[in-house]
């Protein structure tokens, strides 16, 4: 990672240390939307999301729960999570990593919205084996990653972020080795601040 400051191992100690910080600039404003609803259209009425990373659930779980889905928010920083329990005492909260998840339920449908992409190359290799082990058949997945293959730096409350994609012909060949198709990709979506976003399907 030359030039690059941020290692991937520091960024539960950073989200930790900045969750007030990341949660007060964490945009409300849904320019993510469209493809939420893309992805929700997937899904059966009341269906069950996972949302890896979940943080403090603004704006992405709140989304989905006032759609009527029922959701588990999964994150490694306990700060973040307790943001989250603050906001919705009755939901379903979980402490975790989505390196080694292992839930005892199968999900209707699972996104990774600004999260997935903190993982370097071969940890999201694993984790897409472990999404496609937790979805049903006929489940979807929504990603946000990079737009090529390549490592980079983003910032937290001003601390440095680790960053990494596979390339979208690595990815669309991952998620066929696991069970799933690629439906959909759309590199820095002008619409979504720039994000670059993965839909999948698994068969």
């Amino acid at each position: 990672m030359a030039g690059i400051e941020a290692r991937p191992e520091d960024i539960q100690d950073v989200y930790d240390r900045q969750a007030a910080v990341y949660d007060a600039q964490r945009s409300r404003a849904l320019f993510e939307a469209r493809w939420l609803a893309r992805f929700a259209a997937c899904l059966p009425a009341n269906g069950h999301v996972l949302d890896l990373g979940c943080g403090a659930g603004e704006p992405i779980a709140r989304w989905f729960l006032s759609e009527g889905f029922a959701l588990t928010g999964l994150d490694f920083s306990i700060a973040m999570l307790d943001i989250a329990r603050s906001r919705w005492p009755s939901g379903d909260w979980r402490q975790g990593d989505m390196r080694d998840f292992a839930l005892p339920e199968r999900f209707d449908g699972i996104v990774a919205w600004d999260s997935f992409f903190h993982l370097t190359g071969p940890e999201q290799r694993d984790v897409i084996a472990r999404i496609g082990s937790h979805l049903k058949p006929g489940g979807s997945l929504l990603l946000t990653v990079g737009p090529a293959a390549g490592e980079v730096q983003g910032t937290v409350g001003g601390e440095p972020v680790y960053h990494a994609s596979l390339s979208p012909a690595d990815y669309a060949a991952c998620l066929e080795d696991n069970g799933l198709i690629l439906t959909g990709f759309l590199s820095e979506d002008p619409e979504t601040d720039r994000h670059s976003v993965l839909m999948a399907r698994k068969l």
